[in-house]
């Protein structure tokens, strides 16, 4: 850059190299004056060229960026560096304050002595502004986070009691009334019970954690947990007229965190359900297959089925809604995307309107 320069000025081609440069460029004095400034310098900063060339680069900088910038020129002179890059901000006329990426460069002489600074000036004010808009957003999600954890913390702590005292209830009765241990829907209240436990252990044991943390993964038997999700929701279903079918493999194991497999068969199963096509008995099959390392848990329905045209590109977006049911809130499908990524899957969906959908869950095997 320092030849370019030197060899524009003996050929007198640094009026048209300075007139078409994108970026603002100048030659500055060893005291800090502008000797030379570019036409788009004098645009960034607001200046004619008459105005520029009265000033110093200090006048129009920020005092706090001052220190740092004189301290490499300094290097620069003693040779201790050949260049530098910072970003600084600067005054424009009009008293804005503006960002900007500065090079600079020392031109010496034949004897090695300096000569003059070449400064390019790039305004950043823009890219500046978006940063500072995403720390400040950044912090806002840290803050709510730290809300949700606390409010997670008091939901669980207040869940296990309840979950507790339904335990110790069960047991009183099977205790005071023994023929009830032989009762069918006794034993379903029991299960549900113990099911309603589990599920407040995982959760409380991923409320324990403020960040997600790799030590929570670790091999689940998919068919198990599949198990247990339709056994919670079989009323349901039996409600609305769905048969639900099992065909996972008895051995297949997937890499994941209890709390969120719970959640994620749970919302898929219950979805299928909810957006049944009442015209017929729904009908929900699960099964896995192996492709290309995964294992592909695959929910498949023949419900109302989603137009993928329309509502494609926002299926998983937070308050999404595609269908007018009551109980559609727009959150499910957000937090499975979001669990099933954390676990180190992906999920996606086939469906057409009036036939079924088809989810696919692709999981690290375990």
């Amino acid at each position: 850059m320092d030849k370019i320069f030197t060899n524009a000025i003996d050929t007198n081609l640094l009026p048209e190299i300075f007139n078409n440069a994108y970026h603002g460029i100048a030659i500055v004095g060893l005291d800090g004056k502008w000797l030379l400034v570019s036409k788009s310098l004098c645009d960034i900063l607001g200046y004619t060229e008459n105005e520029l060339l009265s000033l110093t680069f200090q006048d129009i900088t920020h005092k706090e960026d001052i220190p740092l910038d004189l301290r490499q020129l300094n290097q620069l002179l003693k040779g201790e560096i050949e260049n530098y890059k910072m970003q600084k901000r600067y005054f424009t006329k009009n008293g804005d304050l503006i960002w900007a990426q500065l090079s600079v460069s020392l031109v010496r002489d034949e004897e090695n002595k300096p000569k003059y600074f070449i400064s390019q000036v790039q305004d950043i004010t823009k890219r500046k502004r978006k940063d500072n808009n995403r720390a400040i957003i950044a912090k806002v999600i840290k803050e709510q986070n730290q809300r949700l954890l606390n409010f997670s913390r008091i939901i669980t702590h207040n869940l296990k009691t309840h979950a507790g005292n339904l335990d110790n209830l069960t047991k009183f009765v099977e205790e005071e009334i023994p023929e009830t241990s032989t009762n069918e829907s006794f034993k379903v209240l029991k299960q549900a019970v113990q099911n309603l436990q589990d599920t407040v252990a995982h959760l409380t044991e991923i409320a324990k954690f403020s960040k997600y943390d790799k030590s929570q993964l670790r091999p689940l038997n998919l068919y198990d947990y599949a198990v247990n999700a339709i056994y919670n929701i079989a009323s349901l279903a039996k409600n609305n007229n769905c048969e639900i079918e099992n065909l996972i493999e008895k051995d297949v194991k997937v890499i994941g965190i209890e709390a969120y497999l719970d959640s994620i068969l749970l919302n898929l199963l219950t979805n299928a359900i909810k957006y049944r096509e009442e015209s017929r008995t729904g009908h929900i099959i699960l099964k896995t297959k192996l492709k290309n390392n995964r294992i592909v848990l695959t929910v498949q329905d023949n419900g109302m089925g989603i137009d993928l045209k329309k509502h494609g590109k926002k299926m998983f977006s937070l308050y999404q809604t595609f269908h007018n049911h009551s109980d559609s809130t727009g959150v499910g499908l957000f937090i499975t995307k979001n669990q099933v990524e954390t676990i180190g899957g992906r999920i996606k969906v086939k469906s057409k309107v009036g036939k079924g959908s088809k989810f696919m869950v692709y999981f690290r095997p375990g």
